[in-house]
């Protein structure tokens, strides 16, 4: 698991525990992670395949973002001693227990951008209108 520096806020009600869900976008948050995760749930990927799926992220970046997943034990890193090297991603049985959230991440934002293309649409047609 990463080192956390701390910086979590408490706890509704007093209690003086990091706050869970801030603790879970720890693991989770960030630009890629959950994208990452999302494509994870298919099944085993390769480096180059995360690049293809994400063309916006930076080699770096994603080097990053898929070692502290790793880190947190939420991915496994599989490296197979042969010529080409080849290293594939997967969940971990820990990093599974996410699926049920990724999903409903998932659900949610179909439901938002419904209604972002509706809102969208009802702004366009009240400007032809003007």
């Amino acid at each position: 698991m990463r080192n956390r520096k701390g910086g979590f806020g408490d706890c509704p009600g007093g209690d003086k525990q990091a706050c869970p869900v801030e603790f879970t976008l720890d693991v989770i948050g960030g630009k890629w992670k959950g994208i990452l995760l999302y494509h994870l749930m298919e099944g085993t990927k390769r480096f180059n395949e995360f690049r293809r799926i994400s063309p916006g992220i930076t080699q770096r970046m994603l080097t990053l973002q898929l070692r502290e997943l790793e880190e947190d034990g939420v991915v496994h890193r599989e490296v197979y001693h042969q010529v080409p090297p080849k290293v594939e991603y997967s969940l971990t049985e820990f990093g599974k227990t996410l699926i049920p959230i990724i999903k409903l991440m998932k659900e949610w934002g179909e439901e938002y951008r419904t209604k972002q293309l509706s809102a969208e649409s009802c702004l366009e047609a009240t400007d032809k209108k003007l």
